[in-house]
This record gives structure tokens, sequence and C-alpha cells, in this order.
């Protein structure tokens, strides 16, 4: 069974840093594009970041030059380094990857983590 295993959210003060990590395991044949959203209270879950299985980006505009997000292939694991982090970056932030099962007729499908609490606040 595929599984994102999620770390590294927690409380930092505006201005701080945080590093997430999301490891994929399990059966798997192929992963493709990985990313990052995130869900403040009372609003939509949105997209952060997403890197392609060749290191092609994007960003959200709220985060771009503050977020980077990268991947090891090697390891089927996405990080998000989040430097200056502001009050209105707090939320749950889920990881996601796009991931082939191995397996005869297996075929692409969305996983997502469980989710983990990032809280910016003095």
């Amino acid at each position: 069974q595929v599984q994102l295993v999620e770390s590294g959210g927690g409380l930092v003060q505006p201005g701080g840093s945080l590093r997430l990590s999301c490891a994929a395991s399990g059966s798997i044949f192929s992963i493709q594009a990985m990313g990052w959203y995130r869900q403040a209270r009372g609003k939509q879950r949105e997209l952060v970041a997403t890197i392609t299985s060749g290191g092609s980006t994007n960003y959200a505009d709220s985060v771009k030059g503050r977020f980077t997000i990268s991947r090891d292939n090697a390891k089927n694991t996405v990080y998000l380094q989040m430097d200056s982090l502001k009050p209105e970056d707090t939320g749950v932030y889920y990881c996601n990857a796009d991931i082939i099962p191995a397996g005869i007729y297996s075929y692409l499908s969305s996983y997502w983590g469980q989710g983990t609490q990032v809280t910016v606040s003095s």
C-alpha cells in the first residue's frame, strides 16, 4: 500500500524557517509530479508548490521568493523549505504525489499525506 509520511511541521515565529519532508513508501512503480498544498482556517485548500520528476517547479504567488520545493527521486521524497515565514502562512500543509503503483493493471493516482500543522505566531 502506498503511503506518504510527512514531518517537519511545528510552531515558529514570524521571519523564521521550517523544512517539511514527505516520503512516499510502498510498492511504487513511478512517481511523477509531487507537491505541497495548505489550508488555513476558513479558507479553501490551495496549491503551494509543485515539482515534476524532471525538476520543473511552480509556486503560488504568495510564496515565491520565500519557499523552495525540491525532491530526491532516489528516496521518493519531496521537501519544502519555508523561509521568512508570515502569520498568513499558518495552516495545515498536505503532501501530494501522483504515483503509479507497482503491479499489473495499475494506473496513475493522486495520493495525499495526513497533513502537518504549521503555525507562525509570536
